[in-house]
């Protein structure tokens, strides 16, 4: 799945069109690297986020096409 795509359905970030301007502007790493938008995500992975002056680090642990708002949060465990 599209990182992208992965920060809206988890819920990490609550809009695509800024998850895709977060990680144009290199504030989204995966396993520690900057990663594109189109960038693939899978299990296991590690995704770091740069709200401003606070980070968010998180693991994946499953991956979903669609999600519930209640169960979005059982797609990835913060580190």
């Amino acid at each position: 799945m599209r990182l992208d795509k992965y920060l809206k359905v988890s819920r990490l970030i609550k809009r695509r069109t800024v998850a895709n301007e977060a990680c144009d502007a290199g504030r989204v790493l995966v396993n520690g690297k900057t990663a594109k938008a189109s960038a693939d995500v899978k299990v296991g992975d590690v995704i770091e986020i740069q709200f401003g002056t606070r980070n968010v680090k998180a693991e994946v642990l499953s991956i979903q096409e669609s999600q519930k708002k209640e169960a979005a949060a059982e797609m990835y465990r913060y580190i």
